[in-house]
């Protein structure tokens, strides 16, 4: 009864500690809470459908997490109980598992993932989807309640278990899309031939793409590392947006003299690539690439991205591909709304994309999926190549920054949202009292300020994290040692709040 379901939502998805073996981390999403989850689910969706369980047929998946195979026993369980089918998808992505929703072949009602991205082996988590979309942080507070009250009742008759290979019908889907779209006049079935690509799954869940979708391309792929799915992630953090674990995808692309490197997260909905120099394309490089693409298909389209992009990514937007960019929320789900909400206000919008690694496109579902973003790279690399043309040069005018940091200020105080919030108004009074500083229209979130060539050449955003007492700062500079001397001038501002942890900003 004193259980805390709410400590289990992260947003729009569920995540809490799966396994034991990291000190002072309890277990707080078991097999038993996971069944309650279910069973909720099966009642929240029951409801939304407007029909009983009985006709709900759920799709569940898991990435290689060691907890995977217990929870999703009970996830399956907990939607029996109800009445409901289900059918285990076994090991998979979180795109797959939205496209079951969709797939002619499958079509359910519902599917689960269960996942938590790049966090360490003892997390583990739950994505939500219907054929309409990933759960919102409302449903999942709903279905959060209904978990905490137990009102679903079980049913007399159990619904049936079936297994479906998701990952074979998923790989299918990119397969052809390929072929398609390439159309390759002489090798239709193998448009990737004379390709060398590599490609780093971080023992996650992405290995398939390899043998499933790149090989029967004609793909060369000697030198693809960390395969194989290991829930311990023995090698590397499964994160595109990780220094280090890029390093291990850019020494893989050079040593292999491969055309192309490929990493996955854990459950592939974020990737990240390496060119043939070893030059790394992720973050503001990875977005100002796949906006090429997008803005040749759909001049003028608006590119949604979080508010931490740089400048020079702007400017590539709007002045080099005649797009626009809207900068908004952090938080891929508040991207992937806002491009949403453009299309239905009547403006264009064909790609949201957070600097993570999350890009979800208008034409496909606005899913964020790192494996059909890859698809859309590989495609326009393929079709340059039948020109004579290379697509690494697609983003030879995107103005890098020559610093870039972040930093993450610890409120110390319970009531950390409050003394958050009156940090960011007090600074916007102080912005106005440095020479050089003005606040940057129309953001979305903290404040965004820009600052001259004499007080630092660049820009810097503070912003409150929404569930830890933290305040991240980013900060770019187009100048060596600008980072610095902007941190400096505003640590001079954050060291009057006591309860701020801000003396590494100093120097």
């Amino acid at each position: 009864m004193s259980f805390n379901w709410h400590s289990l939502q992260n947003g729009s998805d569920i995540r809490g500690v799966a396994s034991d073996g990291v000190p002072g981390e309890r277990v707080n999403l078991s097999a038993e809470i996971v069944e309650k989850i279910a069973i909720a689910f099966v009642s929240w969706l029951s409801e939304r459908k407007k029909c009983s369980p009985e006709i709900l047929t759920i799709s569940v998946g898991r990435d290689s997490r060691i907890s995977g195979p217990d929870l999703m026993k009970a996830f399956i369980n907990g939607v029996l109980h109800t009445g409901a089918n289900a059918v285990n998808c076994g090991l998979a992505s979180t795109p797959a598992m939205f496209m079951s929703t969709v797939f002619d072949k499958t079509n359910y009602y519902g599917s689960v993932m269960l996942t938590a991205s790049h966090l360490p082996f003892n997390r583990n988590g739950l994505k939500f989807f219907t054929k309409d979309g990933g759960l919102d942080k409302q449903n999942i507070s709903s279905i959060l309640e209904k978990a905490a009250t137990g009102s679903a009742l079980p049913s007399v008759t159990p619904g049936e278990e079936s297994s479906f290979d998701l990952i074979g019908e998923y790989s299918d889907f990119l397969v052809n899309t390929i072929r398609n779209e390439v159309n390759h006049p002489k090798h239709f079935n193998n448009p990737l031939l004379g390709f060398h690509i590599v490609v780093d799954a971080g023992n996650g869940s992405g290995g398939f793409f390899v043998d499933k979708v790149l090989q029967p391309l004609g793909a060369v792929t000697t030198g693809s590392q960390f395969l194989d799915p290991d829930g311990w992630f023995p090698n590397h953090v499964p994160n595109p947006e990780d220094d280090s674990a890029m390093q291990f995808i850019q020494k893989a692309v050079l040593e292999n003299h491969a055309d192309f490197g490929i990493i996955f997260d854990t459950d592939v909905d974020r990737a990240a690539a390496v060119g043939h120099t070893g030059a790394i394309i992720n973050r503001n490089r990875l977005i100002a690439l796949i906006s090429c693409i997008i803005l040749e298909e759909h001049p003028g389209t608006a590119i949604v991205t979080d508010s931490i992009t740089s400048d020079g990514l702007t400017t590539f937007i709007t002045r080099d591909l005649k797009g626009i960019h809207r900068r908004f929320k952090r938080g891929y789900k508040n991207v992937i709304n806002e491009a949403i909400r453009l299309n239905r206000e009547g403006s264009e919008s064909w790609l949201a994309i957070e600097t993570s690694g999350h890009a979800a496109l208008k034409e496909n579902y606005f899913l964020d999926d790192g494996a059909y973003l890859m698809t859309k790279i590989l495609i326009k690399a393929a079709k340059l190549r039948l020109r004579g043309e290379s697509f690494h040069k697609l983003t030879d005018n995107l103005i890098m920054p020559v610093e870039s940091k972040e930093f993450r200020i610890k409120i110390k105080t319970p009531d950390f949202k409050a003394l958050g919030n009156k940090v960011i108004n007090d600074l916007h009074a102080f912005v106005h009292q440095v020479d050089g500083w003005s606040i940057v229209p129309d953001n979305h979130e903290g404040i965004r300020v820009s600052c001259n060539s004499e007080s630092g050449n660049g820009w810097f955003l503070l912003r409150l994290s929404l569930h830890d007492p933290v305040m991240p700062l980013n900060v770019e500079s187009n100048q060596v040692g600008g980072v610095s001397l902007i941190t400096s001038q505003l640590a001079g501002f954050l060291n009057v709040y006591s309860n701020l942890e801000v003396d590494f900003l100093i120097g």
